[in-house]
């Protein structure tokens, strides 16, 4: 079994609910960055301009250099400005340090802010968290009414501000976008799963038909809905379909007037190959009163004349097998019995070696006729086209269906040079010969197809192999009690 994440419908569902959790994952989080800014960003903004507005205040009342009181003075009088807001307010000059709150160190101001205040003319900020609490440090300098007379006093101004109710209001933005999410993110994925389906049904439809048309139903089409790709996909194998189906119908039909062709002419030709055969019956009683060229000819002309006739005979033959008509006359036979007929019938006991079993030990429901068929064309291709002794051999075999009562099992021996490996394929093919090995054979390349094609009414198997000691072995198996298929199928003829 496919695993499912390799099938096409796997990956499909993987990449829509990708694409949809990192959509809105990616979209909660700019989100949420860009409120996170706006809120810090406003509260940042406010808290300069007030502390701006503070410094310039005070900074009259700071007698220039100042003194540490002054400084003190400085910071207590900013943060006093704002009582609401927990200020902690720096003043310094120089060496001198004034603070707000008596005692404190003010461990979050950095040198490096020190440094930019001291350099810049402008209001510097910084964000720094300490023990888990985020503070708004921010730094500037101290300017006089007058510049001219102190262009760089030197004085800075620093505020500590906590930032205690923008982390409130972030960490309520993270629960509100949180909620969000959630239901955003299976909604996304819900909509992932029914656009994956809509781009599945149409491929399932597609492997549907595909599989119809593989067991034969070549009238099959797909639905075509819409304009996009899969619609073409479904409209170009509906196109692909119907051709493929007037194709195999036109096949079809020349095959019928084909078979109906050789069934019309070999029943035509029968009326007169059965005068002609009359005819040279009778020359060929004459033969011996006739000169040598004349009777050289007549026995030319009945010789061809038995071997059209036999031709003739196997087309007919396989026509009916073509045509679905050739049915079983099954009979309850002595098997080794009927294969001695078949010998004696055609003068060949003395030329096979058989390995029969006793009369009445081996018996089978079979069609005598077929079975005299596959049997004398069987030895006669061994006598032909082998070497001798060939042999003729019957036994049964048991099978491992309890509903069965077993198999016979007829083989055929030769001792010629065998069948070359790259004609055991093609030795049942109609008009099939082989001249590699062999001498230009008599018959017409029907016998072994025929024989295939008995031996199959029969529910049995047919098959040519080489022996390891040399020569051909053809075998054959036919089930001593008939399926049930063949039993219908002689009911119904």
């Amino acid at each position: 079994m496919k695993p499912p994440l390799r099938g096409l419908r796997g990956r499909l569902l993987v990449a829509f609910v990708l694409v949809a959790a990192v959509a809105t994952l990616t979209t909660g989080a700019l989100t949420f960055r860009e409120a996170r800014t706006g809120v810090l960003q406003q509260s940042q903004d406010a808290v300069i301009k007030r502390l701006r507005y503070h410094v310039n205040a005070i900074s009259a009342g700071i007698t220039y250099p100042p003194s540490r009181a002054d400084l003190e003075w400085a910071a207590t009088e900013v943060a006093r400005a704002e009582p609401g807001q927990n200020w902690r307010v720096l003043a310094t000059y120089r060496e001198l340090r004034g603070t707000s709150t008596p005692q404190d160190r003010f461990t979050e101001l950095t040198s490096a802010m020190r440094s930019a205040v001291d350099a810049r003319r402008a209001a510097v900020f910084q964000r720094v968290s300490t023990d888990g609490h985020s503070s708004l440090v921010v730094g500037m300098p101290v300017t006089f009414e007058t510049p001219s007379e102190h262009p760089a006093s030197g004085i800075a101004v620093f505020l500590t501000v906590p930032q205690t109710g923008e982390q409130g209001y972030v960490d309520a933005l993270v629960t509100a976008i949180g909620r969000a999410v959630v239901p955003a993110l299976g909604l996304a994925v819900l909509l992932a799963l029914l656009a994956a389906r809509g781009v599945l049904r149409p491929v399932r439809e597609l492997r549907r038909a595909t599989r119809s048309i593989a067991e034969g139903h070549l009238d099959i089409r797909l639905a075509v809905n819409g304009s996009d790709e899969l619609a073409d996909l479904s409209h170009t194998f509906n196109e692909t379909a119907a051709a493929l189906e007037e194709s195999v119908a036109e096949l079809r039909r020349m095959e019928a007037r084909a078979r109906r062709f050789v069934a019309d002419v070999s029943h035509e030709l029968r009326t007169p190959l059965a005068a002609m055969s009359a005819v040279t019956d009778i020359l060929d009683e004459d033969a011996a009163r006739l000169d040598t060229d004349t009777a050289t000819a007549v026995r030319l002309i009945s010789g061809e004349t038995v071997k059209l006739a036999r031709l003739v005979d196997d087309l007919m033959e396989i026509s009916r097998f073509d045509a679905g008509a050739a049915g079983l006359q099954l009979d309850d036979l002595d098997l080794a019995e009927s294969l001695r007929r078949t010998l004696a019938s055609r003068a060949w006991l003395d030329s096979v070696d058989t390995r029969l079993p006793e009369p009445g030990e081996l018996r089978g429901r079979v069609d005598p006729r077929r079975l005299d068929v596959v049997v004398a064309n069987l030895v006669g291709n061994a006598l032909r086209h082998g070497a001798q002794p060939v042999q003729l051999r019957l036994h049964a075999r048991d099978s491992p269906d309890a509903y069965e009562t077993g198999w016979a099992v007829i083989e055929v021996l030769d001792s010629g040079p065998g069948i070359p490996a790259d004609v055991l394929p093609q030795v049942f093919d109609r008009f099939y010969k082989s001249d590699t090995a062999r001498t230009r054979t008599e018959g017409s390349g029907l016998g072994l197809s025929i024989t295939s094609e008995n031996v199959r009414l029969h529910g049995g198997t047919v098959r040519a192999a080489n022996r390891a000691e040399g020569g051909a072995v053809f075998t054959v198996e036919i089930p001593l009690r008939q399926p049930l298929r063949q039993s219908l199928k002689q009911g119904e003829s």
